[in-house]
């Protein structure tokens, strides 16, 4: 991992320590009119992300806390301009015909190509003195391998193309698009149309997502956090594909739920609505500040019966052993399936890695289906889009476990169906 990291972003002295921001407001006039200080930041935050290997979506959080009198458009700017950058920055070195660098002159051309592929002229700045439009714009058309017209490495598009086989091409495709913002209503709190309603009071237009009952999405993307409704707990932002899993478990009021791979507790939330906070939800992890975070939330959403637990042994798991009327295994995975939303992902796996994750998905399948009583059920989830941590994962446990348990459903979503993440989840069902 860390050899594929120095090859792909060798490292480089940090150059910005900070962008700063005299101005109270910058705004853009057209789309062609750049403020050098915008350009500025996304520079910086590509130097970031890159070369101290930090998460993408962590570095923008930063960002934006240090420049709080940015506006919405401003804001939209820089972080279209960063993730496009990372989702395109292999292609986008191939096209400069330079290897990939962290110093600040070469993501300055990096930026340039994301503007000019973009249909935009540059700013007339030194930086870009020596940059063809032509040439670029030319190249960019021409027939390039998959894996660079894709932007991914070159080991993952030998791994699509085993595993999906010519399925692989339109999924990686979607997987290059751009992620929208969908939500998920708080029937606890609210009806999806009553949801509509207080999101239109707040000039916040929706559509509805026809298959899934809960869900909206945006019609343009925007700063949702300090919205009253958001506040007053009657969403949460959850991909339409996500919000298909908890309603596999069939979950009842009154009933005993384990989510074992809880996290942030996106999935524990829908859980206890579905349950009507009605029952008992235990939601556990192994890191204490993801349950802190998934406590706070259940608190806005008005979610009284989840209880949090440190996972912080095998004793955790075991004292818990048959007592469940459902279990979610929500398992850690290469997470090919929400490559769109997190595109830095796709930079910092390996194939190492995802071995290893196989074989600690099918030690959590072992060791966290016990927690489940007889006649209970349990579902297997992940967010990858490969059978090998998916389907073969399933067949794995029935040759282990096919006289105890059986497969009831199971549910996969490729990202070229839609406008969502890729998912798979499969229903299991305690025979004895």
């Amino acid at each position: 991992m860390a050899s594929l990291m120095a090859t792909l972003f060798p490292p480089a002295p940090f150059f910005l320590s900070k962008v700063r921001c005299n101005v109270k407001k910058i705004s853009l006039h057209g789309s062609s009119k750049v403020h050098r200080l915008l350009v500025e930041a996304v520079v910086a935050s590509l130097h970031e992300a890159f070369s101290e290997n930090r998460q993408a979506d962590k570095v923008l959080e930063k960002l934006f806390k240090q420049h709080r009198q940015w506006g919405a458009r401003d804001r939209k700017f820089v972080a279209e301009s960063f993730y496009e950058c990372v989702r395109w920055w292999r292609k986008y070195w191939h096209l400069l015909r330079e290897e990939p660098s962290t110093e600040r002159a070469p993501l300055f051309r990096l930026w340039a190509m994301h503007w000019l592929i973009t249909g935009n002229e540059l700013p007339d700045w030194l930086e870009f003195s020596n940059i063809d439009k032509s040439e670029i714009l030319m190249a960019e058309k021409s027939h390039l391998p998959t894996a660079i017209a894709q932007s991914v490495p070159d080991w993952l598009d030998q791994r699509g193309q085993e595993e999906l086989g010519s399925r692989w091409p339109n999924i990686l495709q979607a997987l290059n698009q751009k992620a929208p913002v969908d939500l998920r209503t708080n029937t606890l709190k609210c009806t999806r149309e009553e949801l509509r309603q207080h999101l239109l009071k707040e000039e916040v237009e929706t559509d509805l997502i026809q298959d899934v009952p809960t869900a909206l999405t945006l019609r343009e993307r925007r700063n949702i956090f300090t919205l009253s409704s958001f506040r007053s707990g009657f969403f949460e932002v959850q991909d339409r594909a996500s919000q298909k899993v908890a309603t596999l478990l069939e979950v009842e009021p009154g009933f005993k739920v384990i989510d074992a791979c809880a996290g942030a507790g996106g999935k524990s939330l829908h859980l206890a609505a579905l349950m009507k906070n009605k029952g008992k939800l235990i939601a556990m992890d192994i890191y204490e500040w993801k349950l802190k975070e998934l406590r706070e939330r259940a608190s806005r959403n008005g979610v009284d019966v989840i209880e949090t637990r440190l996972i912080d042994s095998t004793k955790a798991i075991k004292r818990l052993a048959g007592i469940a009327d459902r279990v979610l295994l929500d398992v850690p995975c290469s997470g090919l399936g929400v490559f769109r939303r997190i595109p830095d992902k796709k930079w910092k796996l390996s194939a190492d890695e995802i071995a290893r994750l196989q074989v600690l998905q099918k030690e959590l399948l072992l060791s966290y289906c016990d927690m489940t009583r007889v006649g209970g059920k349990m579902v297997y989830a992940t967010c990858s889009i490969l059978p090998s941590e998916n389907e073969k994962q399933v067949q794995w446990f029935l040759q282990e476990k096919g006289q105890q348990w059986t497969l009831e459903e199971e549910l996969r979503v490729d990202p070229d169906e839609g406008r969502g993440d890729g998912f798979f989840a499969a229903r299991f069902l305690r025979k004895s």
